[in-house]
């Protein structure tokens, strides 16, 4: 995960300013791009989560995930149009809607039930580690090579293919609870019936909180809007991504020996003032901060709400429930990015993060409500 991120960061960290600066995107068509990438991910996991139930199987699908995304890294240096840019994205986000809930149901079923929130913080932590070392590294190459996209794409090529060699000949399938081979799973809609309220609760707030963090595409259009130079583009990820890095496993640690609940709400206010104070920025220094509460954020939910959902979904259905899990929010997050796109050309930066804060505002009252749920009292 850490190597495929370093690979997809480089790449994704300059795509925005790519398209917008380079090709002429509109916002909006940037948010639809975005958006669309991110739902056909979610809708993907959803196939291959329930797939890897009835298979039995997590790694196959984690496999061929990783290989489609490190195939289509080669077309972005390659692409002479953004209809190609844009076929290797959706192909791309394919690749990682494969692997993705395969994977966290890897992780669920190597992991024992006392360990998941620091499982998931740990690989959420590496992740990150991943997506603040790939634009650090094509911040550097942009800066060498006076702004040679061509360049950063092609190196980004290197650690794609490294994560795809190491999924494919250092993981070993997993085992279920009790030791032996995961029986496979009837694919099934009564299947959705075993799912228990803690479970659908778990998701409504997850899909809230995504319509309220839009794609991080247009952090890196602010920070272009405030004036950041091009080739530090990047750096909106490496900050973002920092503060994630470093809250993200002991905020999964904590949430093992004290719940989830307080965490969860701790991150929704850290998304509420991040939007405040990136829709108020006036310089770089404002937006910075901005940027800082964003990534606290994303550190003290986004391993939370995965271990949540390993902690209601049922053993032979996990992969099902992430599948899920990615699928509404998903859905959410193709709305949430055509939303900030719109609201950006046609109002102002400020309003598309006003909205989020909104959005942001309904999470939290949610959580406060059903503050003591028994799936958020860990």
């Amino acid at each position: 995960s850490m190597l495929m991120d370093v690979s997809s960061e480089m790449i994704h960290g300059l795509l925005p300013v790519y398209l917008s600066v380079g090709l002429g995107v509109s916002m909006l068509a940037i948010g639809w791009i975005e958006g669309a990438a991110e739902a056909l991910t979610a809708i993907t996991k959803l196939f291959s989560g329930s797939l890897s139930d009835y298979l039995g199987k997590r790694k196959l699908l984690a496999v061929i995930g990783y290989g489609m995304a490190a195939f289509t890294k080669p077309v972005f240096p390659l692409a002479a149009s953004v209809e190609w840019i844009v076929g290797a994205r959706f192909v791309d986000r394919i690749g990682k809607g494969i692997r993705g809930a395969p994977r966290d149901a890897l992780i669920t079923d190597l992991t024992a039930a006392a360990q998941r929130g620091a499982a998931f913080g740990l690989r959420q932590s590496l992740d990150t580690v991943g997506a603040f070392a790939g634009p650090l590294l094509a911040i550097a190459l942009m800066l060498w090579s006076a702004n040679n996209f061509s360049l950063v794409f092609w190196i980004a090529v290197v650690p794609g293919f490294a994560a795809f060699a190491l999924i494919l000949f250092g993981v070993k399938e997993a085992t279920g609870d009790n030791g032996k081979a995961l029986p496979p799973a009837p694919i099934s809609f009564s299947e959705y019936r075993k799912f228990s309220t803690s479970f659908w609760f778990v998701v409504v707030i997850a899909a809230v909180l995504t319509l309220a963090r839009f794609s991080e595409a247009f952090l890196i259009l602010r920070a272009q809007n405030l004036g950041l130079a091009l080739a530090f583009a990047p750096l909106v990820l490496v900050v973002m991504n920092v503060i994630y890095a470093l809250s993200a496993y002991p905020a999964g640690r904590l949430s093992d020996r004290f719940g989830r609940r307080a965490p969860l709400l701790s991150g929704v206010i850290a998304l509420i003032l991040s939007h405040l104070l990136l829709a108020q920025a006036d310089g770089l220094a404002m937006l910075a901060l901005g940027i800082l509460f964003w990534g606290l954020h994303m550190g003290l939910t986004q391993g939370l709400l995965a271990a949540l959902i390993a902690d209601t979904a049922p053993e032979h259905l996990r992969g099902t429930g992430f599948g899920i899990f990615n699928l509404v929010g998903g859905v959410a997050i193709l709305a949430a990015s055509v939303i900030a796109g719109y609201l950006w050309q046609a109002y102002d930066a400020s309003v598309t993060f006003y909205a989020g804060a909104g959005f942001a505002f309904l999470a939290l009252t949610g959580l406060w409500i059903r503050g003591r749920y028994a799936a958020l009292a860990g």
